[in-house]
């Protein structure tokens, strides 16, 4: 017998056969109340169901409390999530107030200190630390009804996980796997789980290792699903839908969010269209497709009649599920007859088996960010979109910093209010540049890398 754990998140329950619900996240100051609301209210508007606000320090949870009681008089009631990283007292804040509270195991209690090897005392110590902090936060969330999502990112392990598993799927799930059965020690059931990459096929077998592993233990809690630091565009679009829509058909995942580096708001309608089409609370048949029995294994799949976006869903859905069966190597896909070879590109790139040209990964602007990331990444794009290969990370702050660049061949990483440092790999090589200036340095830096002629060729 499984235990099928259900969790309140305000107004809305998630888990077992419950709806699938799209959540996004607000880009604004949270200290900044009124445009807090105003952004809630249009995410509300759109179809958004939970919203989750950045809570960089005490004034920020405090803030919570009157955001909620705005909302509240214009009438809306739409759960709010604190986004804690780093500082365990203001989630313990923070939970006096939002509906639900989300800490990263990777930053949570676990500080780096640039190690690479523990000791058994010392993994023993931390594990204690972990508990100990965990004990207090679980013993607010149940005075005030406050649940905790448990949210693991692929690059941001703590370095106690990286030693004994490795920046690995696996290592995401013992991360996770470590804070369950704590707050299973303390009879705290009110967890949704999310096991996040920027990856897709990392992300991937993350949470189908985690949803096998619940049946072995005997238990169940909601899922979160989401690719991080997707980007923007198309591309962003295709990694969003074969990770998460790919899951939801296989009947994982209980909540869901499309991670754009764009307007928060453009990501509602297109992860109602993936919970639409994919979220029917059981296993849907595979696609039909056509294998060309070549030496590097091509899939070639065919569709009639859709508009644009419903056929970027559903080859990238379908190619993300058939390549868990095989390791295809190459893809076709034919609309109404005509091969749609960018697309096929695309998709390729976005499960990590063929480059066409530069990759970028980009974290979604929030409350944290002091630079107009949307429009950074659009200018970076603009000037290194031909390079082959080549990755590049754009993020917002030193949260999605060095950890969630994950092996990006160069970051460009906001440093504050109008600057940025620019990394090749995981060394700083040039800082607080002027915003203004920022891409041309950066061109400037590949350039004289070498990476230019290396990746093209």
């Amino acid at each position: 017998m499984i235990e099928k754990h259900k969790t309140r998140i305000g107004n809305i329950i998630v888990g077992d056969d419950n709806d699938v619900i799209v959540q996004s996240m607000t880009n604004t100051d949270t200290g900044n109340i009124n445009a807090s609301v105003e952004q809630i209210v249009e995410l509300a508007g759109a179809g958004c169901q939970i919203v989750r606000l950045t809570c960089k320090n005490i004034k920020d949870a405090q803030s919570l409390k009157e955001i909620k009681k705005s909302l509240s008089e214009k009438g809306i009631g739409i759960p709010l999530a604190a986004d804690i990283h780093f500082m365990p007292k203001i989630a313990e804040h923070a939970a006096l107030y939002a509906d639900k509270i989300r800490i990263n195991p990777g930053n949570y209690i676990d500080k780096r200190k640039s190690k690479s090897s523990f000791s058994d005392d010392e993994i023993q110590s931390q594990k204690n630390n972990v508990k100990q902090s965990l004990t207090s936060l679980a013993e607010i969330c149940k005075r005030n009804s406050t649940s905790i999502r448990i949210g693991v990112n692929h690059g941001s392990l703590s370095e106690r996980m990286m030693f004994a598993y490795g920046n690995t799927a696996k290592g995401m799930l013992e991360s996770a796997l470590e804070f369950i059965e704590i707050f299973r020690e303390l009879n705290f059931h009110d967890l949704v789980i999310s096991l996040k990459a920027s990856h897709v096929p990392i992300m991937i077998e993350a949470n189908r290792l985690m949803y096998n592993e619940f049946r072995n233990r005997g238990f169940v809690y909601p899922i979160h699903l989401g690719i991080t630091e997707a980007g923007s565009g198309m591309e962003a679009r295709v990694k969003s839908a074969a990770g998460i829509g790919s899951l939801l058909a296989e009947n994982i995942g209980d909540t869901i969010r499309v991670s754009l580096t764009e307007d928060p708001v453009e990501e509602i309608p297109f992860a109602k269209k993936l919970t639409a089409r994919y979220a029917k609370r059981k296993i849907l048949p595979m696609p039909h497709s056509t294998e060309n029995l070549t030496d590097d294994l091509e899939l070639v799949l065919n569709y009639n009649n859709l508009n644009e976006e419903d056929l970027l869903i559903s080859t990238s859905v379908d190619f993300a599920r058939l390549c868990n069966i095989k390791a295809y190597k190459r893809l076709k896909i034919f609309h109404n007859g005509k091969e749609q070879g960018e697309l096929a590109d695309i998709i390729l790139q976005a499960l990590g088996i063929k480059y066409s040209k530069a990759e970028f990964i980009a974290c979604p602007s929030c409350g944290r960010t002091q630079f107009d990331i949307i429009e950074e990444l659009k200018k970076v794009k603009e000037k290194t979109s031909h390079l082959k290969g080549l990755k590049i990370a754009v993020m917002g702050c030193i949260v999605n910093g060095l950890g969630e660049m994950a092996g990006a061949d160069f970051g460009y990483v906001g440093a504050g209010k109008g600057k940025v440092d620019i990394y090749k790999q995981k060394l700083l090589i040039a800082k607080n540049i002027d915003a203004e200036d920022a891409v041309d340095e950066l061109v400037k830096l590949i350039g004289q890398s070498g990476q230019i002629q290396e990746k093209e060729n």
